[in-house]
């Protein structure tokens, strides 16, 4: 098939078999910055719960600036990435600066509002704070539909398969690629389609085309320590460094806590794990 067929088909099966999810009925870049953080590295069907309760309780950057440390850390006990959490925060509190606040008048009340704005430039947004290449991209191709080419493996894995591009395409020249072939006014839908219904359908299975990295076991992990570890702070508010070392026996629970602290997620008084508020 050539180029302008692949894109049709693809638009069109997305057009009728392609998920609703909640992140995909908005255009706020808030709400998608929200999704692209907690859809990293999990699952679709876990994060939807946990993005409705955060756009309920954090609805914007302000009021996410101005969260509590154990707030934060209770929605993303069940996610355990929770330093992304907090440094999801660190950028909301830039961006509620003055330097990027519009004032407009609302028509509404006859009185001039500040709202906040987000650079629609990509280098200017990758200058936020943990904003990377990847999340830079998902805001402007999701946010504001700008030609923008979205790249994860599951995308990288179908444009490869379906316009036979040889694997050892680099990440640059397939950037270039995927730029030039996004439909004029489609790169939303076209993005969204690729992560949905032919990243479902065109598995590194039955394709056999392997990803560039692969996701470490979180069972015996790290991250499991650390995870425990939050999840039962939040509940309990305090833990007993010898009670963590005997559930994780063949850990280095001592480096492990001494990162955290650096992280400024967690402080320890006389053996008493605590949040570091």
């Amino acid at each position: 098939m050539n180029t302008p067929t692949i894109q049709k088909n693809i638009l069109s099966r997305y057009a009728k078999n392609g998920r609703k999810l909640p992140w995909r009925q908005t255009r706020d870049p808030y709400a998608i910055h929200i999704s692209e953080v907690m859809l990293q590295q999990t699952q679709v069907d876990r994060v939807v719960p946990y993005f409705h309760q955060r756009m309920k309780d954090f609805p914007d950057y302000k009021t996410l600036a101005k969260a509590s440390k154990t707030d934060l850390l209770k929605h993303r006990s069940g996610l355990w990435f929770n330093s992304r959490a907090l440094r999801l925060q660190k950028c909301a509190k830039i961006v509620s600066s003055t330097k990027y606040q519009v004032s407009r008048k609302d028509k509404t009340v006859g009185a001039i509002t500040n709202r906040l704005h987000l650079p629609k430039d990509r280098a200017e947004l990758q200058k936020l704070p943990w904003i990377g290449p990847y999340t830079s991209a998902a805001i402007m191709a999701f946010a504001w539909n700008l030609p923008i080419p979205v790249i994860d493996t599951n995308i990288r894995r179908v444009l490869i398969f379906l316009f036979k591009i040889p694997e050892t395409i680099t990440a640059k020249e397939l950037e270039e690629f995927a730029t030039k072939i996004i439909p004029p006014g489609c790169s939303r839908d076209r993005h969204n389609a690729l992560m949905d219904q032919w990243a479902l359908l065109l598995t590194a299975r039955k394709t056999k085309i392997k990803p560039l990295s692969k996701q470490s076991k979180f069972e015996g992990s790290d991250r499991q320590v650390r995870w425990t570890l939050l999840k039962q702070l939040v509940t309990s508010w305090r833990l007993q460094v010898t009670s963590l070392k005997e559930d994780f026996p063949h850990k280095n629970v001592e480096k492990i806590i001494k990162d955290m602290k650096k992280e400024w997620l967690i402080k320890v008084s006389k053996w008493v794990i605590t949040i570091a508020e």
